[in-house]
C-alpha cells in the first residue's frame, strides 16, 4: 500500500509487471531501480536512459490519451500530481487500473519517489542502494560555499522572461554548484520578469535551457543587460536538467565548472 502525492491510497496484490511511467523523472527512476523491463508505456519526453525509447511513445504526460495508455495494458499508471490529470486517474482507477499521481519538483523527491516505485515494483533493495549512491554523489558534487558566490539569472523561457525561484529544481542545482539564482526571492517556483528587472538586478551570468547562443541574445532590448552584451551564458544542455534524477550530481559538476570559469 501506497499514499501518492494526491493524497490517494494504492494498493497492488502482486509487483507491478507492466507500467505505463508518465514523468520522464520515474521513467528515469525505474531503469535506475531495475525496473525498466516493466515500463511499457512512456512520454515523448521520455528521453533516457536510452533504453526506455524502446518502450511506445504515448504523448504527453499532461492529460493523457486514455485509450493509449489502456492499449498497454498496465497494472500500473504513473501520473504527475497535476489538476489536469485528476480525471485521468479517476477514470484509470475506476476500471480497476492502479494510478499514482507523484510530484517530481525537488532534489529530496528522488530518493523518496525512488524508494516509493522500489516498493510497488518489487526492487525495494534496488531502490536502497540507489538511495544510498546518490546521497554520496550529491554530497561530493556540492560546492562548498564561498564569499564570492556568482548571481545567475535562470531564463527558463525568453518571450516573455520567465525565470523560476529559489523553490525550484534548478534554483538547487545551482545552488549546490556554487552560484545564486537571481530571483531566490521570486515568492512563487516560477514566474514572469521584465527586462528591465533583470538589468537592476545585474546578474553576473544567464543560464539558458541548451547548448547554444540563444536567439534573444541578438534582440535589442536585451543588449540593456551586460550579460547578454558580454555573452555570459552558462549553458545547460540535456534532461538532467529538466528534471530531478540520479543524474543530478552530474548536472551540478557541469554547472560548477562552467561557474569557475566565468570572468
Amino acid at each position: 500500500m501506497v499514499v501518492d502525492d494526491a493524497g490517494d491510497t494504492t494498493r497492488l496484490a502482486a509487483p507491478a509487471r507492466r507500467v505505463v511511467s508518465l514523468i520522464p523523472a520515474t521513467t528515469e527512476l525505474l531503469f535506475a531501480i531495475g525496473a525498466g523491463d516493466a515500463v511499457v508505456g512512456r512520454t515523448t519526453w521520455c528521453d533516457y536512459p536510452a533504453a526506455a525509447l524502446a518502450a511506445p511513445d504515448l504523448g504527453d504526460g499532461i492529460a493523457p490519451n486514455i485509450e493509449a495508455v489502456l492499449g498497454r495494458r498496465p497494472d500500473l499508471v504513473l501520473l504527475y500530481t497535476s489538476g489536469r490529470n485528476a480525471a485521468a486517474a479517476e477514470r484509470l482507477r475506476s476500471m480497476g487500473i492502479a494510478t499514482v499521481q507523484l510530484r517530481t519538483d525537488l532534489l529530496s523527491d528522488v530518493t523518496r519517489v525512488g524508494t516509493l516505485l522500489g516498493r510497488l515494483t518489487g526492487h525495494d533493495r534496488e531502490a536502497a542502494g540507489l538511495e544510498e549512491r546518490f546521497d554520496s554523489a550529491l554530497a561530493e558534487a556540492t560546492v562548498d560555499a564561498t564569499a564570492d558566490v556568482p548571481s545567475v539569472f535562470l531564463l527558463v523561457w525568453a518571450e516573455p522572461p520567465m525565470t523560476v525561484g529559489a523553490g525550484s529544481y534548478l534554483s538547487e542545482l545551482l545552488q549546490r554548484a556554487g552560484g545564486r539564482n537571481t530571483y531566490d526571492d521570486l515568492p512563487t517556483s516560477s514566474g514572469q520578469v521584465s527586462i528591465e528587472s533583470v538589468v537592476a538586478r545585474s546578474p553576473d551570468a544567464i543560464l539558458v535551457l541548451g547548448d547554444s547562443t540563444p536567439a534573444f541574445a541578438s534582440r535589442p532590448e536585451w543588449q540593456a543587460v551586460a550579460a547578454v552584451r558580454e555573452r555570459r551564458f552558462v549553458m545547460a544542455s540535456g534532461s538532467q536538467f529538466a528534471h530531478p534524477g540520479p543524474r543530478a550530481p552530474e548536472a551540478i559538476r557541469s554547472l560548477a565548472r562552467t561557474l569557475a570559469q566565468l570572468p
